[in-house]
């Protein structure tokens, strides 16, 4: 997700307005939510606009340069406006958080004077301390370390969610060292939380209007947390979670995100086939349709095991939508390599994919790799590839047409009088209907579709 996404809104206290700008995947936007909850009890109030902060958040990607260089512009832009401010008697503090602080903290701190304070992903519980010494001028204002225990035993059990869907995360880091990818060295090793803090954490999102939860993890798959102390506190798998987070009344939809091939177990694809809560939306993301180039990404899966995965999900869960992720132009994919993606792409027929060229990261062994593939060599193949995602995407849209299921309407729709909501597949869907239906599910009876989105209609019981 390129487009920054700042937190709810609430009424400002004056002196202790928050703003957080989230860049990047679902587990920013989780953990950006988590802070708002740390810093809440000091009584920050969310705005809806930085420049009507006192505190400033950039919680950052590092996945791609570009999100990586938006950062620096973004800082850029607050440090005038922070100079102004300050010419008025009022106070700004900038923070950068995220995975960009985990991997160039120091040099943020020294190429960018104006920022106050840098937290990695695995310190949001110190925030307020780091804001202390901010205000006093003194003591460290850099904190990147891999205490993921720690930050998960350290942040406000309670939440305040933001509407009947709520993100959760039950595992962080990765293992895989793919070798295009930072996460590895910015989100550390795989940690998985132990079962009972996770549905303490489920039932009190229930308790508070939440009905679909997405379950959260850089290799959410490869789940394999301490069970319950009551059950002996045997390792559990996610297909073990997600059936018991099923149980708790009031969650009606499980989702999780995002997935590795390697850890496709048969419990979890079984799971797909007998849990009704687990919503018939898989995504799990392949990069290449090339063997070659699976191997020179170290993806330790093949074509082949891929499909095999496919076709075992899709036989214990007919209706599923598929998605993934697709790298172009990785150094030595060769036109042959591209067209063995697009025949994947062809071969799986997929709900909808992420697509992106290729991004050299410094440290990683990608980038030093030979044969870097030209940039409007790698731009042509993105632009085919994408052409063919979105005539699937469109396909599988309208093959909903006619079909009636029922929808969790999430919040208001763009025209007046107008509702938006999910279908089971994740896809956006408009109704003409009731403010009072928000949060709740309801049939929709579905009479068109959009570029990106379904339209429908309210059933009414007869």
């Amino acid at each position: 997700m390129d487009r920054p996404t700042p937190v709810q809104t609430g009424d400002a206290v004056p002196g202790k307005t928050l703003f957080i700008q989230t860049y990047g995947c679902q587990m920013n936007v989780y953990d950006s939510e988590r802070m708002a909850d740390v810093l809440r009890p000091l009584g920050y109030s969310p705005v809806d606009k930085p420049d009507h902060a006192n505190l400033v958040v950039l919680n950052t990607c590092h996945i791609r340069e570009k999100a990586t260089e938006k950062v620096y512009s973004e800082i850029g832009r607050l440090k005038a406006h922070k100079d102004t401010m300050a010419l008025n008697g009022d106070k700004m503090t900038i923070a950068i958080a995220g995975c960009v602080a985990q991997a160039e903290g120091e040099e943020i701190m020294r190429r960018a004077p104006a920022v106050d304070l840098v937290v990695g992903p695995q310190a949001y519980h110190k925030l307020p301390e780091l804001i202390a010494r901010a205000a006093r001028a003194s003591g460290e204002r850099l904190e990147t370390s891999f205490e993921a225990v720690e930050k998960f035993d350290a942040l406000p059990t309670l939440r305040a969610p933001d509407g009947p869907s709520a993100f959760l995360s039950v595992q962080e880091g990765c293992d895989k060292f793919c070798t295009f990818c930072v996460v590895p060295y910015t989100r550390g090793a795989e940690y998985s939380r132990p079962v009972d803090p996770i549905i303490l954490e489920a039932r009190g999102l229930a308790q508070q209007g939440v009905r679909e939860i997405t379950l959260l993890g850089q290799n959410v798959n490869a789940y394999h947390g301490q069970g319950p102390a009551l059950a002996g506190s045997e390792t559990w798998s996610l297909a073990q979670l997600v059936r018991h987070l099923a149980k708790i009344g009031g969650i009606e939809r499980i989702r999780y995100t995002t997935s590795h091939p390697c850890d496709m177990s048969d419990d979890l694809i079984e799971a797909h086939g007998e849990v009704k809560e687990l919503m018939p939306y898989l995504h799990l993301p392949v990069q290449s349709g090339s063997n070659k180039i699976l191997k020179a990404m170290n993806r330790k899966h093949s074509v082949e095991s891929y499909l095999d995965s496919i076709a075992k999900v899709r036989q214990a869960r007919p209706d599923i939508a598929l998605a993934s992720d697709f790298i172009v132009g990785f150094p030595g994919e060769t036109e042959q390599d591209f067209e063995d993606t697009m025949e994947l792409v062809r071969a799986v027929g997929y709900a909808g994919a992420y697509s992106f060229k290729y991004s050299k990261r410094p440290g990683t062994p990608a980038s030093e790799m030979f044969g870097q593939v030209a940039s409007e060599v790698a731009d042509d193949r993105l632009q085919r590839l994408q052409a063919l995602i979105l005539e699937q995407q469109r396909a599988f849209n309208a093959a909903k047409v006619g079909e009636t299921f029922d929808v969790l309407f999430t919040g208001k729709g763009r025209n007046e009088g107008q509702i938006l909501g999910r279908s089971p597949w994740l896809q956006s869907v408009h109704v003409a209907g009731p403010a009072e239906l928000i949060g709740q599910l309801h049939s929709v009876r579905i009479i068109g579709t959009m570029p990106n989105s379904l339209t429908g209609e309210l059933v009414t019981a007869s």
